[in-house]
C-alpha cells in the first residue's frame, strides 16, 4: 500500500471517478450553474448601486431609493433561490453515486482471491468502503460544485474590478497573486498528510475489529489494558496527523483572509486619490469595494475546498487501489459446461507456492498427483504444514495452482465458471465461519432453494438438532460469527451447510475437531450415508476420521507419497506409522517441526 514515486495529479486522479458518476453529472452540472448564477447575481448588486450613489448629488434622487430597494431585494431573493436550487440538485445524486461505488467495491472484494484478503487488514478495507466513499460523495455534491463556481466567480470578479479602474484592478491582482503559489505548495504538502491520515484511520479500524473479534482472548489473558494502550497510541498518532492537517488548512485560510483584505485597504487609499484627481467616481469606488467584499467568500472558500479536493483525491486513490488489484483467478472467456457432474476429481502434477514466498524456497505443493473416483472417499493425512489444507483449497480455486491442473470429470476447473465450479464442490472448514443471520439462512447458504426436508436431513446428519431448542428454532438469529454458540455447535452447522448443498464433491478440512468423542462418532456414522453417493476428500487429524474413508493418501514434503487402505499403509509405510503414532487418544495431531 505504499505510494509509488510518481502519482498522477489531482485532476487526472479525480477523473477516474466520473465513469461511476455519469448518471449524476447532469444534475451536478446544473448545480454548478445554479451556484454560479447565485454568485453572478451577487456581483450585479454593486453595479446597480454604483449608479445610485453617483446620482446622490442630482435632483430627484429620492425617487430612486424605493425602486432600488425593491430591485436589490428581488436580486437577494433570486440569489437565495439559486442557492436552494443548487442544494436540491446535487444532494440526492451524490448518495446514489456513493451507493454505486460501495456496491462496486463490495463486488470486487467478493471477486478477489483469498490471497488478497490474507494480506489486507480488514480495517483498511472497511475505511475505504465507508470513510473514503463518504469523502468522495461530499466532494462531488459540494466541493466540486463550489470549487468550479467559486473559481469562475473569482475570474469574472477580477474582470469586473478592472472595469472600475485599471489601477485598482492591477493593485488587487498583484497583491493576491501570491495566493496561487501558496495554494500550489499547500496542495503538494497536504496530499501527503491527507494520505497518512486516511491510512492511519484504516489501521485504527483494524485495531477495533481485531479487539472486538478477539475480546474473549484478551479478557482470558488479562490483556485488555495492553490493547487499550496500543489503541490510545494509534489514536494519538491519528490525532497528531489530523491536527497537522487542521494547522495547514488554517494557515492557508489566514493567507486567503488577510491578503485580500490588504489588497482592499490599499485599493481604498489609491481609490480616494483617484477620486481627488477626477479619474474615479465615488460610486465606482463604492462598487469596487462591494465587489471585493462579494469575492471575499469565494476566495476564503478556496482553502477548505482545496483541502476537500485533495482529501477526495486521496480517497479515490485508495478506492482504486482495491479496484485495480488483479483478481488473478478469473472466469474463462469461453467457459465449458458439465451437464451432469459425476464427481471424478483429479490432481495432476499440482505445484503451488504463495506469490510472496522467498526465492529459492521449495513449492508448498511439489507435484501432487491424486485421483478420486465418483463416490469414493479419500482421507488426506500428514504432519502439520505438509500442505493438506492448501490442497483442498485448490479444488474450488480459492487459490490457483502455480502449475499442473485440477480436473473434475476430465474438465480443467480453470475452464469452468467459478460459480458453476463451486456449485459442484462444497467445503466444510475446521474454522467454522457463520454469519449474522438465522440458522436457516446459514445452513442453506449454498442451497437457497433447498426444501424443508433437505434442511432437516442436513441438520440430522451433522447432529445439529440443538438448533430446535434455540429461542426461535431455525429462525433464531446467530450472533456475529456465531460466537454465541460453542465451537462444536458452529462446526456442526458448518458441516450441515456443506451437506445441504448436495455437492458432487465434498471437501472436509477436519470439520469435527471441536466435537466430543461421542458426538463425533454419531456424526461420522451419519456421514457414511452421505459419502456413499458423494466423492469426498477429507483432511484427517484423528484416527476415527481416517476410518470414514475408502482409502488414505499420505502427504509428505508437498507430495502424495503413498495411497492405499489404512491397514496396508500401516503395515508397509514407516512414515505413515509415524504420523498415525502422533495421534493421541483424542485423535489430535501433534505438531511436528
Amino acid at each position: 500500500m505504499s505510494e509509488s514515486t510518481k502519482k498522477p495529479g489531482n485532476v487526472r486522479t479525480l477523473l477516474r471517478i466520473f465513469p461511476f458518476a455519469k448518471s449524476a453529472l447532469p444534475r451536478v452540472i446544473l448545480g454548478i450553474f445554479a451556484a454560479l448564477g447565485a454568485h453572478l447575481i451577487a456581483l450585479a448588486i454593486p453595479q446597480y448601486l454604483r449608479g445610485l450613489i453617483d446620482s446622490f448629488n442630482k435632483v430627484g434622487v429620492e425617487s430612486l431609493i424605493w425602486p432600488t430597494f425593491f430591485v436589490i431585494l428581488g436580486l437577494g431573493v433570486l440569489e437565495a433561490t439559486m442557492v436552494l436550487l443548487r442544494r436540491w440538485l446535487v444532494l440526492t445524486p451524490g448518495t446514489f453515486v456513493e451507493a454505486g461505488l460501495r456496491n462496486t467495491l463490495y463486488k470486487k472484494l467478493q471477486d478477489l482471491p483469498v490471497a488478497f484478503h490474507d494480506k489486507w487488514p480488514s480495517g483498511q478495507l472497511l475505511s475505504r468502503a465507508t470513510q473514503d466513499l463518504s469523502l468522495i460523495r461530499r466532494w462531488l455534491s459540494f466541493g466540486l460544485v463550489l470549487l468550479v463556481a467559486n473559481g469562475v466567480t473569482i475570474i469574472v470578479g477580477m474582470v469586473v474590478l478592472f472595469s472600475f479602474h485599471w489601477i485598482l484592478g492591477t493593485i488587487f491582482l498583484v497583491i493576491v497573486a501570491p495566493l496561487w503559489v501558496i495554494g500550489f505548495n499547500f496542495e503538494k504538502e497536504y496530499h501527503k498528510t491527507a494520505r497518512l491520515s486516511q491510512d492511519q484511520a484504516g489501521d485504527l479500524a483494524t485495531s477495533v475489529e481485531q479487539s472486538v473479534h478477539g475480546i474473549r482472548v484478551l479478557k482470558a489473558f488479562g490483556r485488555g489494558g495492553f490493547m487499550s494502550d496500543k489503541f490510545s497510541r494509534d489514536a494519538a498518532e491519528l490525532r497528531k496527523t489530523e491536527l497537522k492537517k487542521a494547522g495547514m488548512v488554517s494557515s492557508l485560510w489566514w493567507y486567503l483572509s488577510v491578503i485580500p483584505e490588504l489588497a482592499v485597504g490599499i485599493a481604498l487609499f489609491v481609490g480616494v486619490w483617484l477620486i481627488q484627481a477626477g479619474e474615479l467616481t465615488i460610486g465606482a469606488l463604492a462598487a469596487f469595494l462591494l465587489t471585493a467584499a462579494v469575492l471575499q467568500w469565494p476566495m476564503d472558500s478556496i482553502g477548505f475546498l482545496l483541502s476537500m479536493t485533495i482529501d477526495a483525491r486521496t480517497a479515490v486513490e485508495r478506492f482504486f487501489e482495491v479496484l485495480d488489484e488483479p483478481v488473478g483467478i478469473d472466469d474463462p472467456t469461453k467457459p465449458k459446461q458439465v451437464e451432469k457432474v459425476e464427481g471424478r476429481l483429479v490432481f495432476e502434477n499440482v505445484h503451488f507456492r504463495y506469490q510472496d514466498a522467498p526465492a529459492g524456497q521449495p513449492d508448498l505443493l511439489n507435484g501432487v498427483n491424486l485421483e478420486l473416483m465418483p463416490g469414493e472417499s479419500v482421507a488426506l493425512i500428514g504432519v502439520t504444514g505438509c500442505g493438506k489444507t492448501t490442497l483442498t483449497a485448490l479444488a474450488t480455486r480459492l487459490y490457483e495452482v502455480t502449475s499442473g491442473s485440477v480436473k473434475i470429470d476430465g474438465v480443467d476447473i480453470r475452464d469452468l465458471n467459478r460459480e458453476e465450479l463451486r456449485s459442484h464442490i462444497a467445503m466444510a472448514f475446521e474454522d467454522a465461519t457463520l454469519f449474522s443471520a438465522t440458522v436457516r439462512d446459514n445452513v442453506l447458504l449454498g442451497a437457497p432453494d433447498a426444501t424443508e426436508e433437505d434442511l432437516k436431513q442436513a441438520l440430522a446428519i451433522a447432529q445439529a438438532q440443538f438448533v430446535y431448542d434455540l429461542p426461535e428454532g431455525l429462525d433464531t438469529k446467530i450472533g456475529e460469527e456465531g460466537l454465541s454458540l460453542s465451537g462444536g455447535q458452529r462446526q456442526r452447522l458448518a458441516l450441515a451447510r456443506a451437506v445441504a448443498a448436495k455437492p458432487a464433491v465434498l471437501v472436509l478440512d477436519d470439520p469435527l475437531s471441536a466435537l466430543d468423542v461421542d458426538t463425533e462418532a454419531m456424526v461420522e456414522d451419519a456421514l457414511r450415508t452421505v459419502l456413499k453417493a458423494t466423492t469426498a476428500l477429507i483432511v484427517a487429524h484423528r484416527p476415527s476420521t481416517v476410518q470414514l474413508a475408502d482409502k488414505v493418501a499420505l502427504m509428505q514434503d508437498g507430495k502424495i507419497t503413498a495411497i492405499g487402505k489404512h491397514s496396508d499403509l500401516l503395515a508397509t509405510n514407516e512414515h505413515y506409522r509415524f504420523v498415525i503414532s502422533s495421534l493421541d487418544a483424542a485423535g489430535d495431531l501433534i505438531e511436528v517441526q
